[in-house]
């Protein structure tokens, strides 16, 4: 057996001769594991939100999405893009086609994201999930091309599910030279009716900005037939996701973007990356300020044990053995609050993911979930416990050796 660990290990569980060691060596654990807690739980929670917000996006965006690199769009019948529709892993693709319109209703304007999609786009994403209204999602009868605006545009336009005229969509000519004299000239006017539905992704993104319509309706507005301004994918089940999009990529070049449903979002979900390791330093501070604690406790059991060390000095310690006896001893404080704290963290994520018990609101569907939303990365876990034992190992290395020069010697 490590003899420095047989000691300390004793010296850690044994009565003091002076009460106040143990009080604060029991205040050193509390501390390390208050701030372990406070870690897991802080992190579970940013988790929680990132999963939340994820979840949302799904239902809209896909799970591959290829754009060009240079342009607005590009050519529907690409041979890179073919090869890309092509590859056996791809159950659904879907050519899109969007761009800036205004749309305008009875006496409102608005400025809107006009996306034209093929009719396989509720096979591509989840958009059924997230319709509401008496209707069903179509694009399309005979020459009558369907609008289904997002619950912000509908509400700012004043849309209900159904809205009894045609909302009249305006886009600018993209040849010939605006007519001061006549303006209207310069736009190409054309109108969506109602397919008695509205999307919410509860997302600003795309419930204040978006119309969802045919793809032949937005190729005929913005004059760009046969074109496109992304390819929408998504693989069948069991494939190697990572394999198929590095694959993509491969075939893509210095043409094409291929992103992934992250990669689409990246600006929000890099927001949130940075506030979650903004979070953790401050978290990792406060631990730094608690491992003060073992500091003082340590300093405290040297003087206490200095009769005990002459004896084991007698039996033939040396100053080596001694110095990381009392090492050992704060780094066992160290794990000791980092296992008791990851543990009461656990346990109260899971009493929030299956009770709730704090809320978001006083009221019901005050938000888009009543309690704090939490999620535990198995990752993030063993982040954690190796933050604590490395500060705390830190934090007692030197001052222990310090001490036991100067009150040993």
């Amino acid at each position: 057996m490590n003899f420095p660990f047989y000691i300390a290990r004793r010296y850690l569980f044994s009565k003091k001769s002076t009460h106040a060691i143990n009080v604060i060596s029991a205040i050193s654990v509390i501390g390390v594991a208050v701030a372990s807690m406070a870690l897991v739980v802080t992190l579970s929670v940013f988790n929680g939100f990132h999963d939340m917000v994820a979840n949302l996006f799904t239902q809209m965006d896909p799970q591959l999405k290829v754009t060009p690199v240079k342009g607005k769009t590009a050519p529907a019948d690409d041979p890179i893009l073919m090869k890309i529709r092509q590859l056996p892993e791809v159950e659904v693709a879907t050519e899109c086609l969007e761009d800036q319109a205004l749309a305008s209703y009875q006496d409102r304007q608005l400025m809107v994201k006009v996306k034209g999609v093929q009719d396989n786009f509720d096979s591509l994403t989840h958009i059924r999930e997230i319709l509401d209204g008496e209707g069903t999602f179509e694009l399309h009868a005979a020459d009558m091309n369907y609008g289904i605006p997002g619950l912000g545009v509908a509400y700012q336009l004043g849309l209900g599910y159904k809205f009894d005229t045609p909302l009249k969509i305006y886009a600018p000519k993209r040849e010939g030279q605006l007519d001061m004299a006549n303006p209207t000239e310069g736009f190409v006017e054309d109108e969506l009716f109602s397919s008695g539905v509205i999307f919410s992704v509860k997302q600003g993104k795309y419930d204040k900005n978006y119309i969802l319509t045919s793809l032949q309706f937005t190729r005929n507005l913005f004059a760009q037939d046969g074109m496109l301004s992304s390819l929408e994918l998504r693989l069948k089940s069991g494939s190697d996701f990572e394999a198929v999009k590095q694959q993509m990529r491969q075939l893509a070049g210095n043409k094409y973007n291929v992103l992934d449903r992250y990669e689409q979002q990246e600006d929000t979900f890099r927001i949130m990356k940075i506030e979650k390791f903004i979070a953790y330093v401050f978290l990792t501070f406060i631990l730094m300020i608690a491992c003060f604690n073992i500091i003082g406790s340590l300093s405290m059991l040297i003087i206490d044990k200095k009769d005990d060390v002459v004896t084991l000095r007698n039996l033939g310690a040396s100053d080596h053995h001694i110095t990381r006896i009392f090492l050992f001893e704060g780094r066992m404080i160290s794990v000791i609050g980092a296992v008791i704290g990851i543990a009461v963290g656990l346990l109260l994520c899971w009493i929030q993911q299956q009770y709730g018990v704090v809320r978001l609101g006083s009221s019901e569907g005050a938000f888009i979930v009543d309690a704090y939303p939490v999620s535990v990365h198995p990752q993030d876990i063993v982040i954690i416990l190796l933050t604590v034992i490395v500060v705390g190992f830190l934090s007692v290395w030197y001052p222990v050796r310090y001490f036991a020069k100067r009150l040993l010697s």
